[in-house]
């Protein structure tokens, strides 16, 4: 029996290994070639597209986990930054992770316009929108915004992240535009 256990959570292990590394090239692959066929990604990921197929029978069924895996990635980043960085310099690098996967969102076109993945993409806004709430909290707490503001307003007004062009030109375009909206948002005393 042992071994059979043994056998069993090595298998699962490497069935976790194989559908991260696919999550991770998908990722990757649709964010340069939102047309990038599925074989195309099982051979980047090193695996076998049988592999491939087994994990995500579709390519709206992988394109919905690449979105669920990023979104889950970005919102649980929030404490990593705010630990490393003051509050500020964390919201900045947050939304500028946001506009990337939104990048990639836009660049997925049609497959995610699949009833499915905009009901996933719904769901996600509660979990963005309090990912938000923790930077501003953390933000007003540091002195760098006012008190008050909504994480859902902040997320439409920092939108104007994914409408720049992620060349270098289109990063410097963001930063300035984010230093205006923090011009706007900063706390009375931050601003003295």
């Amino acid at each position: 029996m042992p071994e059979e256990t043994t056998t069993y959570g090595t298998q699962r292990k490497a069935a976790e290994r194989n559908r991260a590394a696919i999550l991770e090239v998908a990722h990757d692959l649709f964010a340069t070639n939102p047309a990038a066929s599925l074989n195309e990604v099982a051979k980047r990921a090193g695996v076998g597209a049988g592999t491939l197929y087994r994990h995500f029978p579709t390519r709206e069924a992988l394109i919905l986990a690449v979105y669920q895996h990023d979104v889950e990635k970005l919102v649980g980043s929030v404490d990593e930054l705010l630990a490393d960085r003051p509050a500020k310099e964390a919201f900045i690098e947050w939304f500028e992770m946001l506009a990337a996967y939104i990048r990639v969102k836009h660049g997925l076109g049609e497959a995610l316009h699949h009833a499915a993945i905009q009901d996933a993409i719904n769901r996600t806004y509660a979990p963005v929108t309090a990912a938000i709430g923790k930077l501003l909290d953390a933000c007003v707490e540091q002195g760098s915004v006012r008190p008050g503001l909504g994480a859902g307003d902040v997320l439409l007004l920092m939108s104007f992240l994914w409408r720049v062009a992620p060349d270098a030109l289109g990063v410097a375009q963001g930063r300035r535009l984010t230093a205006m909206v923090f011009d706007g948002i900063a706390s009375p005393e931050a601003s003295r």
